[in-house]
């Protein structure tokens, strides 16, 4: 049996964070996993100026709630959930996903949690495991899935890499000059073309 497996922002939903800097106009809020490779120094120096600017998980949940699934993401979606089963793993956090899930009609999603204290301030993170999504693939593949993967940061390559076949899509420059011989889609159309040989 096959099985697909997608990152979710800058695939199918805009990123989060960048979305809070633009309504905060906090640039440095704008690095994402695209930036910074290594995901606990990127999320420690979030949380640090979540705290310096008083911002509460309300706070960015009122700003996700006015987020919209990319442009042709849902259709593409639900195509794809058609042909196969399909899985969102993301380094995203279950408190920030859910108002995302309801705009995608609810595919199934793994990702992590948040500790917020009585202030409702954000003071720490909980990863369901260290390298989560290439661990979901693994095992996957070893219950009898066959897997593709797909996504367009750095946190994704490792899924990529481990899973039966994948692609990027959307990726930086930087990526794209490390890893000239992953499979690239720019558009939704070309994404499905890709999926489809797998399938």
């Amino acid at each position: 049996m096959k099985v697909v497996c997608l990152d979710l922002e800058g695939v199918l939903v805009p990123e989060i964070w960048i979305s809070v800097a633009q309504k905060t106009k906090i640039a440095e809020l704008r690095r994402t996993t695209r930036d910074e490779s290594n995901y606990d120094v990127l999320m420690n120096q979030r949380l640090a100026i979540l705290k310096e600017h008083g911002l509460t998980l309300s706070d960015i949940q009122e700003v996700i709630r006015t987020l919209d699934p990319l442009d042709g993401a849902l259709s593409f979606l639900q195509t794809l959930r058609e042909k196969t089963q399909v899985i969102i793993l993301s380094d995203t956090f279950s408190e920030f996903a859910h108002p995302l899930m309801e705009k995608l009609m609810f595919p199934t999603i793994f990702c992590n949690s948040l500790v917020i204290d009585e202030n409702d301030m954000i003071v720490d993170y909980k990863l369901r495991q260290q390298d989560g999504k290439r661990k979901a693939v693994q095992a996957l593949q070893q219950i009898g899935f066959t897997v593709f993967a797909a996504g367009d940061s750095y946190n994704d390559l490792t899924m990529i890499k481990n899973a039966d076949s994948g692609a990027l899509f959307r990726a930086p420059e930087s990526i794209l000059e490390e890893e000239p011989n992953l499979p690239l889609a720019t558009t939704y159309e070309e994404f499905l073309s890709i999926i489809d040989t797998f399938l």
